[in-house]
């Protein structure tokens, strides 16, 4: 009689532990790219609003490179990554419940950036949970790399602007030309310019960035200098930019204004970028360092692996991120079940406040942006007395606010087309009841000033804060309680000669905000 052996039971040890080994690894690896290929399909709206981005702003449309450069990165430590034994992570699940959590805050609060990092910080998270700690060290770059692929940056624009046109400003003092500079305007003998999105820098910034955090793990290994490459790349074409745009406006200013006005305008800034990058990043290469020899340790039987996980640990982990990933879509689609209901359409009046009377025949001096369609109501006061400019009132209420149609919707021109911001910035206002925050700006069109000032109402919450707007918006929306917000907006015009008129806009808002707040409260609302 005789006995049929399994073939792996006749190896040695340590070839058995190879075995198990390999397979173990490839049946983690195939269930991390489940969970991944998961997230990407539960979250995909929000994966394609970044594509969308990409695909319409040539600042972002780096997005494209980002992912098949960290999975390029990420295969060449495939070797390594083999030799791992999987470590399940539960501060990796962990990471991933809070990660949805802040996803279905910003989706409920309409903050698609907020989206976009949640979901793309998932995937790292999926990484610790089932791989663990040592592959998450291992794979560090091309997981971090990925959050590049996020289109963010746009805060940065009005410092960069504001830099941009100090700069220039600037160096054509020190080069004696006169200029006179108003804002991000400014006015020389030849002509007039201005420093727009355009010319803020931005695109350029974040092109060296995604370039030199690539080239600094590629050709350096210390920590000390990549972080001086990658703080060389976030610096030098901040800097570039300004002497980009001062070359520019002396180029226009030596011409009397018939170079670097048109299109060429947008091709010699590309073309010194260009040379710029390739200038920074061939003084780095100067200083490229060898990689250095790295061994793969020998294979240790299964019972001298640390922290080797059994193949059911591993699955265990892979099920408990599916379902993690997957509650959140499903509380956030209980949330916009009623984003669009059918309320009654509103007509929005208001009784003049005390001591102010309406001036129906006055046109606002200016038209506030808003998003959607929302009840409005737009009015010029002036004291009964007499004393003092007239004051503006623009109201918009939303019953119900969804995404690109809510207080806080991006708009890129968010004072109009013809008004400028010179300053903005946040002022305590004291009323009759207190004191409160608004949000202040001085625009500018021409010779003519507004004082601007504004404060939303949400959940019954006056407040100048859009941080605290969102929140609200959000603990309503997951909570079912009443979701209508307001943006009231004062406003008075002035002399760019005069002292602006917060006295008057004070007094108004002291007689208007008590009105206001009655009516928002008789208006109808859904729950």
């Amino acid at each position: 009689m005789s006995v049929q052996l399994d073939p792996v039971a006749r190896l040695p040890d340590a070839a058995v532990w190879r075995h198990g080994h390999a397979q173990g690894q490839q049946q983690a690896l195939l269930l991390l790219l489940l969970a991944l290929a998961a997230i990407v399909l539960l979250y995909h709206a929000t994966f394609w609003s970044m594509l969308e981005l990409w695909s319409r702003s040539q600042t972002f449309a780096h997005g494209f490179l980002i992912v098949p450069i960290s999975c390029w990165l990420a295969w060449r430590q495939r070797t390594r990554l083999a030799a791992l034994a999987p470590q399940p992570s539960r501060p990796g699940l962990l990471l991933l419940g809070l990660l949805g959590l802040a996803w279905l805050l910003a989706d409920a609060a309409n903050v698609p950036v907020v989206e976009q990092y949640a979901a793309t910080a998932m995937l790292p998270a999926c990484v610790l949970a089932i791989l663990g700690p040592p592959a998450v060290r291992l794979l560090a770059f091309p997981l971090a790399y990925l959050f590049l692929a996020v289109p963010f940056g746009e805060v940065f624009l009005e410092p960069l602007i504001d830099f941009t046109a100090a700069f220039t400003v600037t160096a054509l003092q020190w080069t004696g030309v006169p200029v006179f500079r108003d804002g991000s305007n400014f006015s020389l003998p030849t002509g007039n310019w201005s420093v727009v999105e355009a010319c803020s820098g931005l695109r350029y910034l974040i092109a060296a960035l995604a370039l030199g955090a690539l080239f600094a793990h590629v050709n350096f290994h210390s920590a000390r200098r990549r972080l001086a490459v990658m703080a060389a790349a976030l610096l030098v074409p901040i800097l570039a930019n300004g002497v980009r745009a001062y070359l520019i406006v002396m180029l226009g200013h030596l011409s009397d204004m018939r170079l670097a006005v048109g299109i060429d305008h947008l091709i010699y800034g590309w073309l010194f970028f260009g040379l710029v990058a390739l200038l920074l990043f061939w003084l780095a290469a100067r200083w490229r360092e060898l990689p250095p020899a790295r061994a793969v340790p020998p294979a240790r039987p299964a019972h001298l692996s640390a922290g080797a996980a059994s193949p059911r640990a591993v699955v265990r982990a892979s099920v408990a991120c599916l379902l993690l990933a997957a509650v959140w879509p499903v509380l956030a689609l209980a949330s916009h079940r009623d984003d669009a209901p059918k309320l009654p359409a509103v007509v929005l009046t208001l009784p003049d406040p005390p001591a102010w009377h309406r001036l129906p025949d006055v046109p606002p001096a200016w038209q506030a942006p808003y998003a959607g369609t929302p009840a409005r109501f737009a009015a010029m006061y002036a004291r009964q007395d007499g004393d003092g400019a007239p004051v503006g009132l623009q109201l918009h209420w939303y019953a119900r606010q969804a995404r690109d149609a809510e207080l806080l919707t991006h708009q890129a021109s968010p004072y109009g087309a013809h008004w400028m911001p010179l300053v903005q910035g946040e002022r305590h206002v004291n009323l009759s009841d207190g004191q409160i925050g608004v949000r202040e700006s001085v625009l500018a069109h021409g010779g003519e000033r507004l004082l601007l000032w504004r404060v939303y109402r949400q959940g019954g919450v006056v407040t100048a804060r859009p941080v605290l707007v969102k929140l609200l918006l959000a603990q309503a929306k997951l909570l079912g309680r009443r979701q209508d917000g307001a943006d009231i907006l004062v406003f008075a015009a002035y002399d760019e000669l005069a002292p602006p008129p917060r006295a008057q806009l004070q007094a108004f808002m002291r007689a208007a905000l008590p009105v206001i707040e009655q009516r928002l409260q008789e208006l109808p609302h859904g729950p």
